[in-house]
């Protein structure tokens, strides 16, 4: 009986022990007992880290016996020092000074007109007449009387001449003649408003008062007349570009109605700052030849504001930037006959901006291997394998530091 006791006891403890090697995660969770929680952490964390030291193991033993790595793979291009030429880009509207509104100089009514629209004119061609209301009637007469006026005094002078006479009446004679002399020139002055004439060369742009209207002196608008030869553009450019924006700076101009771009330079720049937007005024030639450029078209102006003879330009696409700000991009260090190099991070300093590149001032030395494609995801000192890009796409590349 007693040796039945001991083993009903054994087989409890068995039991229990059984139990509780074998209760699964699940129940310990559950159980809610802190002791048995405590227990199962400790064992999960002793299996991870022999799961771990296995892993470090294998990866070692593969390291050592694969024979292709497996690193990442990027694209470089060589910075190459070349002449860098920045230009400010802005809008500007063409304008000439040869386009006015003629209006008259004599209130009356516009008897003639003598041109149409399109007509080219020349300089001090009659286009238009006015009615002088009586003034040639009037200037008759004064001719009438400064002729008598005139033949009365070359004969008193010749009087005077030969000492005949009294002086008094050779000088009431000649003033008489010079005072009528003088009506008539004045009454010419007068009778000469009442024309019409084209103050420069060029198309008469529109006839904007018909033959017989009443027209008021200053303020009626009779005629508009343009010449596209002398064309400018003028523009307002901000007052921090005034020491930059010169007179003779090489400008090109893209007009984007014509679908044109032409080549020229700054003919004035302003030397007064405007208080209300702190702007300059500029003025750029253009040539117009085959006068295809209208005044008031839009163009688009960009102004070579800074030359760099030996810049170093990358992409913009490539720059990171760290905690503090600074910039940075990746070159290709330690590079083998397999073309795997190290990575390594440089800090940048940078200039103006070009399109999609930028200038480098600082860091970056001529002849430097520069990561291109992968910078973004590549780490400071990893082995990265380099890629050969077809002829096309490094062309490519030189050519967007170019532009």
């Amino acid at each position: 009986m007693k040796n039945i006791k001991i083993l009903l006891l054994l087989a409890v403890i068995i039991t229990s022990c059984g139990d509780k090697k074998t209760k699964s995660f699940d129940d310990v969770l559950s159980s809610n007992n802190l002791t048995e929680l405590k227990e199962k952490r400790s064992e999960i964390d002793t299996e991870q880290q022999k799961l771990n030291d296995q892993i470090a193991l294998l990866n070692e033993k593969i390291s050592k016996l694969d024979t292709v790595k497996r690193i990442p793979l990027i694209t470089t291009f060589h910075a190459k020092a070349e002449v860098f030429k920045h230009q400010l880009e802005i809008q500007g509207n063409v304008t000439t000074k040869n386009l006015i509104v003629i209006t008259p100089e004599y209130n009356g009514i516009l008897t003639d007109v003598y041109v149409k629209e399109g007509q080219k004119v020349i300089k001090g061609q009659l286009l238009a007449k006015i009615d002088d209301g009586g003034l040639s009637q009037q200037l008759a007469q004064l001719e009438i009387q400064a002729n008598l006026a005139k033949t009365t005094y070359e004969r008193q002078k010749r009087l005077w001449d030969q000492n005949i006479g009294s002086e008094i009446q050779f000088l009431q004679a000649k003033s008489t003649f010079e005072s009528q002399t003088e009506a008539v020139n004045q009454l010419k002055q007068q009778m000469a408003k009442t024309n019409i004439t084209a103050p420069f060369s060029g198309t008469i742009d529109d006839v904007i008062t018909e033959q017989g209207s009443v027209v008021v002196a200053g303020q009626s608008q009779i005629l508009r007349i343009v010449n596209l030869e002398n064309m400018y553009i003028e523009t307002d450019v901000p007052e921090r570009y005034i020491s930059d924006i010169t007179v003779g700076k090489h400008v090109i101009v893209e007009f984007p109605i014509l679908g044109k771009t032409l080549e020229t330079e700054i003919r004035q720049a302003g030397d007064v700052i405007n208080p209300a937007n702190r702007t300059f005024k500029v003025e750029v030639s253009i040539p117009n030849k085959n006068k295809t450029i209208k005044p008031n078209l839009t163009a688009r102006l960009k102004i070579n504001d800074y030359t760099n003879e030996s810049a170093i330009l990358i992409p913009l696409s490539i720059i990171s930037e760290n905690a503090q700000g600074e910039q940075y991009i990746y070159t290709i260090t330690n590079k083998n006959e397999k073309a795997e190099g190290e990575v390594k991070r440089v800090i940048i300093k940078t200039g103006k901006t070009q399109g999609d590149v930028i200038e480098v001032l600082e860091g970056v030395e001529d002849g430097s291997e520069i990561v291109k494609e992968g910078a973004r995801s590549v780490k400071d000192g990893q082995t990265v394998k380099i890629i050969e890009l077809p002829n096309d796409n490094k062309k490519e590349i030189n050519q967007n530091s170019n532009d």
